[in-house]
């Protein structure tokens, strides 16, 4: 099995992996995280609690952070990515599970 250090992910992400109580990546993120580092599309399917959303959202947020600047500015934050859910529900958890990424990672 695969570390999360062995997919790419950058040293502060890889923290707050950690952090969350990971301990090594499942399929889909396996599958997934090296696929989205690259900025390939990618479609997957997992039963629910198999960690889809982290599957995506890691790298995401990595490729993102090289964008990232201080400014309070709406401006200087134009929309990067888009990430649609079925449902409110679903957004909701997703929003949290970026939330909690983002403050572990310190993003």
């Amino acid at each position: 099995m695969q570390s999360f250090a062995e997919l790419g992910l950058v040293p502060e992400l890889l923290k707050a992996v950690s952090e969350q109580g990971y301990t090594e990546p499942t399929p889909i993120q396996a599958q997934a995280i090296p696929l989205v580092l690259q900025g390939r599309d990618v479609m997957g399917g997992a039963q629910t609690g198999t960690g889809k959303t982290a599957g995506f959202t890691l790298p995401l947020l990595q490729r993102l952070a090289r964008h990232a600047n201080t400014s309070a500015s709406p401006a200087r934050h134009p929309v990067r990515a888009l990430i649609l859910t079925p449902t409110r529900e679903l957004a909701a958890q997703v929003e949290e599970s970026v939330r909690t990424w983002c403050s572990a990672a310190s993003i």
